[in-house]
């Protein structure tokens, strides 16, 4: 993808091709149809990995050293990797997770039983703080988090260097674990177009194109739909979104051809403030960017060019991530229909407080949803009971959840019997209970001095 500087590099087009592990595992066919209908540098991100992700990615490699990367991996390559092979668009996706050389093999294998023959994959080294930091380091880090249970895992968000690194050697895929979500798209940028590392207002523009990009299609009207209010056409028909990216800092936001959804301004606009906490200063491992003078202006249909994004020099430290082993969490549910259903579900709620009280479990932390009156706003430090909104509700179809975290197996076992034991304790007319006990992780975030950390890139073997 490297090309000379001593001409203006034409436009570089990126498509994405999933926005989390959940996403449509089709959502790329249409990406790359359209990618392949334009001349010049194209590539393909995949923006699979959360932070929770990742820290069951960590404890399935535990188990099984092999895995450990995103299990929709071939589900999402597959459709799309014979065309991106013969196409010369390069794939870059975080679905390596806990394990890239797993999932790197699995690529390889994906490759063969397509006919194609074997691929230059590349992966990124350096994010897992578990591997690369001395103890004395660490434990620095946890006294930062105050963090006291045990690790699951512990991550830094990578730049884009090594990705830009390994597309220069002619990587086919490159597969990384934890990066900055923008950084996907940022390394096919500074492959293609070669600037330098302290050209802030370049590197900002094209971190904020990423940032457009890593959700996938949240930018094509997917999350930004409300009906009535911001209507989006052929929702179910949702394209995702491809970035046009010049060698000067603009870019231009559009969609697969011949898809539903949509992109303007509006939908751009949210985008880019999503997850923003400070317009003038979003940190990321590449840059600080500033996006309070950029203009966004839709230039055609479902095209909108983004223009005026600067940068400053980029953070001494790295974020990262420490999920650990958190509470048990129980959880019960059970519906209550009918005529004074609400007043019904409000005792159910009442009776099982009371109950855990009595076994002595009255301290955990708990709260009860009533699902259709009360649940997205309801409270976790347990100021719920018989609350007057729930019982003066006319609704007569609710669905009540009990949930509670608790320090161990057993306790959260009791939560949950607790609430089927309601099918015949009372009060009348519950059924359909559902209950389950899980292990939950938490996870905090800290800094690490960017000098502790010393990324790599290879080849795959």
């Amino acid at each position: 993808m490297h090309s000379s500087s001593t001409s203006a590099a034409p436009s570089l087009h990126i498509g994405a091709g999933a926005g989390f592990s959940g996403d449509r595992w089709d959502a790329a066919v249409p990406v790359v149809r359209t990618l392949l209908a334009h001349d010049g540098p194209r590539a393909l991100i995949f923006e699979t990995l959360a932070e929770r992700t990742l820290a069951l990615a960590q404890l399935q490699r535990r188990q099984d050293p092999d895995s450990g990367w995103e299990p929709s991996l071939e589900h999402f390559v597959a459709p799309v990797l014979a065309d991106c092979v013969r196409g010369g668009i390069p794939i870059i996706g975080n679905f390596g997770a806990a394990n890239p050389r797993g999932a790197a093999r699995q690529l390889q294998r994906l490759a063969s039983s397509l006919g194609l023959p074997a691929l230059r994959v590349a992966i990124v080294n350096g994010d897992d703080l578990l591997t690369a930091l001395t103890a004395d380091q660490m434990r620095a880090l946890l006294d930062q988090s105050s963090i006291e249970r045990p690790l699951v895992s512990a991550n830094a968000y990578l730049g884009a260097r090594e990705i830009a690194a390994a597309l220069r050697a002619g990587a086919q895929v490159v597969v990384t674990g934890r990066v900055a979500d923008p950084a996907l798209a940022l390394g096919p940028m500074l492959a293609h177009f070669d600037w330098p590392e302290d050209d802030w207002d370049r590197l900002a523009a094209g971190t904020m194109a990423g940032h457009i990009l890593e959700c996938g299609g949240q930018v094509c009207g997917g999350y930004f739909a409300d009906p009535g209010f911001k209507d989006v056409p052929d929702l179910a028909e949702l394209g995702f979104p491809i970035i046009e990216m010049h060698e000067d800092g603009r870019f231009v936001v559009t969609k697969a051809a011949h898809t539903g959804g949509c992109v303007d301004r509006r939908t751009v606009v949210e985008q880019l403030l999503y997850e923003i906490h400070d317009p003038g200063a979003y940190l990321t491992p590449d840059v600080v960017a500033d996006i309070t003078k950029a203009e966004v202006r839709e230039i055609g249909a479902d095209r909108v060019e983004i223009t005026g994004v600067r940068g400053h020099a980029r953070p001494a430290t790295l974020k990262a991530t420490l999920c650990y082993e958190g509470p048990w969490l129980a959880e019960g549910e059970i519906s209550y229909a009918g005529p004074n259903a609400a007043a019904r579900a409000a005792l159910a709620a009442d009776v099982v407080c009371k109950r855990l009280q009595a076994l002595g479990l009255g301290d955990l932390k708990m709260r009860a949803d009533f699902i259709g009156v009360a649940s997205v706003f309801g409270d976790d430090n347990g100021r719920w009971t018989a609350a007057a909104d729930v019982l003066a509700s006319p609704a007569q179809d609710l669905r009540l959840r009990i949930a509670a975290a608790a320090a161990s197996r057993r306790d959260a076992e009791r939560v949950a019997r607790e609430v089927l034991a309601l099918y015949t304790c009372g009060p009348a007319g519950g059924g359909g209970v559902r209950t389950t006990v899980t292990p939950r992780l938490a996870s905090g975030s800290c800094l690490v001095p960017r000098e502790w950390l010393a990324p790599t890139w290879e080849f795959a073997a």
